[in-house]
């Protein structure tokens, strides 16, 4: 399941005070009471509502859709709350396996309450377009068991969203997911993207205290969350190669992706497992598996906009030297520092692509693609005194302005 997903269902669906008895389950179309049993896996919440109506044609509405979530200890509580909630075209594609041709979620609303203060969130409108919802049957597997507890939409959209605590709001345009891919076990293509999350200059102000970013000329931001990966389910294992970024408008970018496989199912059913009692999941006796896990590679990318330029005079300023001078002296130092790694080629790799960097700044781009993928137990036996032969194993290389 693509994370962008699961996080979308516990962003709109997550619990609030019962507003009226829910209906029993014989009285639900199985497809929306597999959507609810979802909800209450994902969350450990039992989800409430008013009341249910089905026209007879594969339409079905669900009106104040709720979860509660009590504050405890140093838990917070929550409320969350849908006003309306539509499905429609709802057809079965298979044993226990269900499609939302369109489904529209209005009026969603979440408030937090904790000891550091409230927090809100409201999004007027979202939607789900080819949605596949599974029920989760007796005795599963554990890819049954991931498969009931994600859900796999052709596209999903979420309007425009405002975020309110300690007196401050922050808004975003909007949320948009993909999906591509084979809803029976799970694997396909994903894309998410929140655009225009716009911080405003009293909220920047308390989170840049010692006011640097104004100095450097934001007085307020504006930047995209985006992400986009493949899964792979191969029975008891599963494969993700998944990319994570920020990008801040006229300051910078930061890409972060990684591959590995051979991950195991029972993983996330020892998690879930935990979630449910309570405990902290058992990793022990899964070592053996973990250990199996393959590194086939991960990526971290810096994109300039604008930042390196206004920051270099600063950082020089307060070396007590000019911005030439220290650029000059920056691959020097540097040489000295990567010494201690025992790879003359690697460092000078990396020396020549920050000096390049730094004289014309686009990007800075460091990449690990082993020439094999690296199981666990192969990365945690490698000899930490020889860092060279690691680092030419791993097949980690720096690059710029490219």
């Amino acid at each position: 399941m693509q994370l962008s997903h699961k996080m979308f269902m516990i962003a709109c669906l997550t619990t609030a005070a019962f507003i009226g008895p829910a209906y029993a389950e014989d009285e639900v179309p199985p497809a929306v009471q597999a959507f609810l049993d979802n909800i209450e896996r994902q969350t450990q919440i039992e989800p409430a509502y008013d009341s249910v109506e089905e026209d007879g044609d594969g339409n079905v509405t669900l009106t104040n859709l709720s979860l509660t979530k009590a504050a405890e200890g140093d838990q917070p509580g929550m409320t969350v709350k849908i006003a309306e909630s539509k499905f429609s075209g709802i057809t079965e594609e298979g044993e226990s396996l269900y499609k939302v041709g369109n489904a529209t979620f209005s009026n969603m609303t979440i408030d937090v309450t904790s000891k550091d203060g409230p927090f809100s969130m409201s999004m007027p409108e979202a939607t789900a377009e080819g949605w596949y919802i599974r029920e989760l049957g007796d005795n599963p597997t554990p890819q049954e068991t991931i498969l009931a507890s994600s859900t796999f939409a052709k596209k999903m959209t979420g309007g425009k969203m405002t975020i309110s605590a300690m007196g401050q709001t922050v808004t975003a345009d909007g949320l948009e997911t993909t999906w591509d891919g084979d809803a029976a076990t799970g694997s396909g293509k994903y894309t998410m993207k929140l655009s225009n999350i716009a911080i405003p200059e009293s909220v920047l102000a308390m989170a840049d205290q010692g006011g640097m970013l104004k100095q450097l000329g934001y007085t307020s931001l504006s930047f995209d969350l985006s992400g986009n990966g493949e899964v792979t389910m191969k029975g008891d294992t599963v494969d993700y190669d998944v990319n994570f970024g920020i990008a801040g408008h006229d300051i910078a970018a930061l890409n972060f992706g990684i591959a590995a496989g051979d991950i195991p199912l029972a993983v996330y059913s020892e998690l879930q497992k935990a979630q449910a009692s309570g405990k902290e999941p058992d990793f022990n006796a899964l070592m053996p598996q973990l250990q199996n896990i393959a590194i086939k590679g991960a990526r971290l990318r810096f994109e300039d906009a604008s930042i390196t330029k206004k920051l270099l005079p600063m950082l020089a300023a307060l070396q007590g030297m000019d911005e030439k001078t220290m650029i000059a002296s920056a691959g020097p130092m540097m040489q000295m520092g990567l010494m201690q790694l025992q790879n003359e080629a690697f460092a000078k790799q990396t020396v020549d692509a920050v000096n390049a960097f730094l004289a014309a700044p686009k990007s800075l781009t460091v990449t690990a693609k082993p020439a094999q993928p690296i199981k666990v137990s192969e990365f945690m036996t490698m000899n930490p005194s020889a860092p060279g032969e690691a680092i030419t194993k791993l097949g980690v290389s720096v690059s710029s302005n490219d």
